[in-house]
């Protein structure tokens, strides 16, 4: 079994653990892709018309003989639009001819399988430091891939705490792109409560949390998940394999004890 280093909050090395058969796995790139596709899908709003739009009204046609065509009009009188035209696609206010149905089944399903194989592929992938570097992660001075941080990170409460620990791990140039990454959205999201967009950075993969969690939110970039609930979005953002993911010595032991027994 080959063994990787444990590294302290200083970024020395501090001791040796079994690297998980996980990371051998050739890494399936289009399962990684569909995973996250479907994903994708179960977060869009179902968009659709009221079945009633343009027909809440007392249109009715009034037949032949009138010298008018025999399109449904509103009833009554002494109102600017009575007698209008109404209810009829053609018509102010009326109906669409073809509305969007909001019964439409957008979101997509994938096979159980399929999915814990694309989130193995996704973990296998990060350990690969060709796959990283394609993604766009800058690793000059990455300490190791994958990189394994003593458990003691999960105690820490501030933010300026992580800020510095992860500078000691090699993230400087990381930390420092997706500061400068951040540009106004085109488009109209911008006036929708998403006006800025930014690039993905680091993902530390915790076991328990006493505190990392509240003390690196603020940090630009960064993402923290628990083990137990890895998903395809956090692992390979975009459907694009390769995220730089710090794992603490707890949640990668326990990589064995969750995915060890398809391999």
């Amino acid at each position: 079994m080959e063994k990787i280093n444990i590294y302290g909050l200083d970024g020395k090395k501090k001791g040796l653990v079994d690297k998980p058969s996980i990371f051998f796995i050739k890494y399936r790139n289009d399962i990684i892709q569909k995973a996250c596709e479907v994903s994708q899908s179960k977060n869009k709003q179902i968009q659709g018309r009221d079945i009633r739009a343009g027909l809440r009204n007392t249109a009715k046609g009034w037949g032949t003989g009138h010298g008018m065509s025999r399109a449904p009009r509103l009833k009554g009188s002494g109102y600017p639009t009575a007698r209008n035209v109404g209810r009829v696609p053609f018509a102010m206010g009326g109906r669409r001819a073809h509305p969007i149905k909001a019964d439409k089944k957008i979101s997509k399903k994938i096979n159980k399988k399929t999915h814990k194989l694309a989130i193995i592929s996704a973990i296998s992938a990060s350990g690969d430091i060709s796959v990283v570097k394609r993604r766009g992660h800058q690793i000059q001075n990455f300490l190791e891939i994958p990189l394994v941080v003593d458990d003691k990170i999960q105690t820490i409460k501030k933010t300026n705490q992580i800020y510095a620990i992860l500078r000691d791990l090699g993230c400087n140039e990381e930390l420092d792109k997706i500061k400068k990454s951040r540009k106004i959205r085109a488009g109209k999201g911008k006036r929708r409560g998403r006006k800025y967009k930014k690039k993905k950075g680091v993902l530390i993969v915790i076991k328990d949390d006493f505190g990392i969690v509240k003390a690196s939110r603020n940090i630009s970039g960064i993402e923290i998940t628990n083990v137990e609930k890895l998903s395809i979005n956090k692992l390979a953002p975009g459907g694009l394999a390769g995220r730089l993911i710090i794992w603490t010595q707890s949640a990668f032991n326990e990589l064995n004890n969750k995915y060890g027994g398809v391999i």
